[in-house]
């Protein structure tokens, strides 16, 4: 290539880019491993709701330091 980009590309996954995009605000927060936290093991959607969807997807969590706020779950609904 004649560009002065790299040719390398480094895939990361949703928790990494959650905790880069806080870093950049001045948050300390760490990717955790999918399905380690307690927070993980409940239901995350009611069907009871219309609105609710049926597919929810865990992307894990984040453990926030420094703040009364102890663990971000990220979660897709689709």
């Amino acid at each position: 290539m004649h560009d002065s980009e790299s040719d390398t590309f480094q895939p990361i996954n949703k928790r990494e880019e959650f905790c880069h995009s806080l870093e950049k605000i001045g948050i300390d927060a760490e990717s955790e491993k999918i399905n380690t936290d307690e927070v993980e093991k409940g239901d995350y959607y009611s069907k009871q709701y219309s609105h609710s969807p049926s597919m929810v997807t865990n992307h894990g969590t984040i453990k926030v330091k420094g703040s009364n706020i102890d663990v971000i779950q990220i979660i897709q609904k689709g």
